[in-house]
């Protein structure tokens, strides 16, 4: 798949970590990142506990937000696939510290 819409170098990272389901992608984070889930707060290391390895983006559409915001095409698992955007909130040190995901219009 190709990455190379996305221009925020951390983002691509922590997608390319998702995409192989890599244990380093907890390393992009903050220890205790906020998450949301179509608009409802969700546990960031339980989520991705279940998703990490298993779900991943099938085709990148669409990058906004100086390469913060993707949106795609997904693979989540026994939900299915279906369009998606993944948000990153960005530190100024360049950890993520909120993670927002959901489904797209």
């Amino acid at each position: 798949m190709d990455l190379s819409k996305i221009t925020n170098e951390k983002v691509k990272h922590a997608i390319e970590a998702l995409q192989t389901g890599d244990q380093n992608w907890y390393s992009f984070f903050t220890e205790s990142p906020v998450m949301t889930d179509d608009g409802n707060t969700v546990n960031f290391k339980s989520f991705f506990g279940k998703a990490l390895g298993t779900e991943k983006f099938l085709s990148i559409d669409k990058v906004e937000n100086d390469g913060k915001d993707v949106w795609g095409s997904f693979k989540a698992g026994q939900w299915g696939t279906f369009k998606v955007f993944f948000k990153f909130h960005q530190t100024v040190e360049g950890k993520f510290d909120r993670l927002d995901i959901g489904q797209a219009n």
